[in-house]
C-alpha cells in the first residue's frame, strides 16, 4: 500500500486546520486511488485541480452532496434575480422542490416547471451535475440519485474535467507543457466564480502530491 502520510500531513496542516475527519480522508483516498488507476492523469496539476474542485464544491467535506435549495425570499432574489419577482419569492421561499422546478425549467434538457425535471435533476455529486442533459451525458438519467454514489460521483468528476463535459473547457486547456493557469481553470466548472480561492486549493494539493511523489521516488531508489 502506498504511504500517503506526507500528503495527508500537508493537506491537514494547510486546509484542515490541523485535522481531517474520517469522511474527508475517505474522499481524498478514493480520488487518489482513482488517479493511480488512470494513465491520462499523469500530470500532478490535473490531479491537484480535481482535488481542489471537489474540496470547494463539497465545502471541504469530500463526499457527494445534494444541492441545497432551501432559499429564503431574500436568498431567491439575490441568487436568481431574473427568475422571481419580490412577490413570487415570498410564495416560493423555503420550498426546495418548487424552487428547483422553477429555476431549472426549460434549461439543460429539462421540461417545463410543472413536469418536475428541475427537482428530479437538481445538483448532486462531488461537482453538482444539474439538468436532464447532463445526467444523460453520464449515463444516469434513469437513476439520478446514482450521482450520490461515491464511486460514480468520483468517475463523473474526473471524466467531466478531463473531457470538458461540464462546460466545454478541459484540464488540458490550462495545464500542459509550457502552460499553467490555476485561476482560469475554474472555467472547467463554473466560469470565474471563486476562481482565486479554488486556485489556492489547487496549489496546496499540488504541493501535497509533490510530497507523495518524492516519497515514492525515494522508496524506489
Amino acid at each position: 500500500m502506498t504511504d500517503r502520510t506526507g500528503f495527508f500531513t500537508h493537506v491537514r496542516a494547510s486546509l484542515g486546520q490541523g485535522t481531517l475527519s474520517p469522511a474527508q480522508i475517505d474522499g481524498l483516498t478514493r480520488l487518489l486511488d482513482a488517479f493511480a488507476a488512470r494513465r491520462d492523469l499523469f500530470d500532478l496539476r490535473y490531479q491537484a485541480y480535481i482535488l481542489a474542485t471537489a474540496w470547494h464544491e463539497t465545502g471541504g467535506r469530500m463526499q457527494p452532496m445534494t444541492e441545497n435549495l432551501n432559499y429564503s425570499s431574500r436568498g431567491l432574489l439575490a441568487t436568481f434575480p431574473n427568475r422571481f419577482s419580490a412577490d413570487e419569492a415570498k410564495v416560493y421561499a423555503r420550498q426546495p422542490e418548487k424552487i428547483a422546478n422553477r429555476v431549472y425549467a426549460n434549461r439543460m434538457g429539462n421540461g417545463d416547471e410543472a413536469g418536475g425535471d428541475g427537482w428530479r435533476f437538481r445538483g448532486r455529486g462531488l461537482v453538482q451535475i444539474t439538468g436532464r442533459r447532463n445526467y444523460r451525458c453520464f449515463g444516469i438519467e434513469g437513476a439520478p440519485d446514482k450521482a450520490l454514489d461515491p464511486i460514480i460521483a468520483t468517475r463523473i468528476l474526473i471524466n467531466g474535467m478531463v473531457s470538458g463535459a461540464f462546460s466545454g473547457a478541459r484540464l488540458s486547456d490550462y495545464f500542459r507543457p509550457g502552460r499553467e493557469d490555476w485561476v482560469k481553470a475554474r472555467a472547467i466548472i463554473n466560469g470565474t466564480d471563486r476562481a482565486d480561492l479554488v486556485a489556492g486549493y489547487g496549489r496546496v494539493f499540488w504541493e501535497g502530491l509533490g510530497a507523495l511523489t518524492n516519497h515514492l521516488r525515494g522508496a524506489a531508489e
